[in-house]
């Protein structure tokens, strides 16, 4: 090791820094030779190792140019980095009650039996999420009452990766705005996996698997259900149309629900319904996969099999509703002896000629499918 001394002799200093100054114009000689003949090498199209500078800039500009992905393909996110860890049902509601923008709940793998409710709210840019994994199962300990998860006049969350099970209801949703449910797994149900009710709006319920409802009573064992029969109106939202607006419907696999796997109330407008996968083998208090009764809803790339009877039907409960729907890019696989898309009456709504059906005796539409 060099004594500290020699470090600071005067005599040796000058010495050695001509010669750092001699070895550095040599070092940037000998860099500008080289990459000159780099670059003339190039330019004669020589050398395979320059052939992957291309290909990295071809990828770049490939993933700034493209569209960004479904929104349905963000349910396998993982989750982000927790504020709050719970382990247990008391931990848990604890935490949703004293939750503030930006938390992070996260769910350690476990039963979580109880009824949960979220009831203060995220901000625009903080949204408080709640995630887990398909082994954190909220379960609401029995099919006959109660909603596992209950979203109550809030807006801003995040619901992500977590199993409910065994609630009257699995995901319940009134008067919530802005707030994303994503990636969970909803089964064994007494009635709906999923509802979104009381003006719910701009939400989105994302890449979801729902199975088995209507453990209770099959005829409300819808697998998502958009706003409120009119019947309700007066117990729901002020004997007015329920205007449960603009919500999002992607990318959702529903099997197993002994009613419609996608039931759209009278009083919602503007939703979008799209690139969901239906199974209706156990439907037995409904006729189709999908009810519309809203307005102006576009229902595009979904795809349905094993049928009771139709595919997708639109209804007028009330006059001024069931109109202006628009279905395009569907797939109806039929095994009942219904249509793929019934429209009564036809009204505004429209059967796009980019629909597909097929199964014995299949038929489109009653009605001429538009260009």
């Amino acid at each position: 090791m060099t004594s500290p001394e020699n470090r600071t002799d005067p005599s040796t200093t000058p010495v050695r820094r001509r010669r750092a100054v001699l070895i550095a114009v040599i070092a940037a000689v000998f860099a500008l030779l080289a990459g000159g003949i780099a670059i003339a090498w190039a330019a004669a199209g020589g050398g395979g190792e320059t052939e992957a500078e291309p290909t990295a800039k071809a990828d770049e500009s490939t993933t700034d140019d493209a569209s960004p992905a479904p929104t349905g393909a963000r349910a396998a996110e993982a989750c982000p980095e927790p504020t709050v860890d719970v382990a247990s049902a008391d931990e848990l509601q604890s935490a949703l009650d004293a939750a503030k923008p930006g938390d992070v709940i996260s769910l350690a793998p476990g039963r979580y039996e109880g009824e949960f409710v979220a009831r203060v709210d995220g901000a625009p840019d903080d949204a408080i999420t709640l995630c887990g994994t398909a082994d954190s199962i909220l379960d609401g300990g029995g099919v006959e009452k109660g909603y596992v998860v209950h979203l109550d006049n809030v807006a801003h969350w995040v619901l992500q990766g977590f199993a409910v099970q065994n609630g009257q209801k699995g995901v319940m949703a009134d008067g919530t705005t802005d707030s994303v449910i994503r990636g969970l797994t909803v089964s064994g149900v007494g009635d709906e996996a999923i509802h979104l009710r009381a003006a719910s709006t701009d939400n989105q319920v994302i890449g979801n698997t729902i199975s088995d409802t209507g453990l209770r009573k099959p005829k409300f064992g819808e697998g998502i259900y958009i706003g409120t029969a009119e019947s309700n109106w007066c117990d729901i939202s002020d004997c007015e149309p329920d205007p449960s607006d603009r919500n999002l419907i992607e990318g959702n696999t529903i099997s197993g629900t002994t009613s419609e796997s996608v039931d759209i109330k009278e009083g919602t407008s503007d939703g979008v319904l799209r690139g969901n996968t239906f199974d209706g083998a156990a439907l037995v208090e409904a006729d189709s996969w999908v009810d519309v009764k809203g307005n102006n809803w576009t229902i595009e790339g979904n795809t349905g099999r094993n049928s009771a009877a139709d595919g997708f039907q639109t209804h007028e409960i009330l006059d001024g509703w069931g109109t202006g729907n628009v279905f395009s890019e569907n797939t109806a696989e039929l095994t009942g002896a219904g249509i793929a898309f019934a429209l009564e009456p036809e009204r505004d709504n429209v059967v796009d000629c980019t629909n597909t059906v097929s199964g014995p005796g299949a038929e489109l539409s009653n009605v001429e499918c538009r260009d």
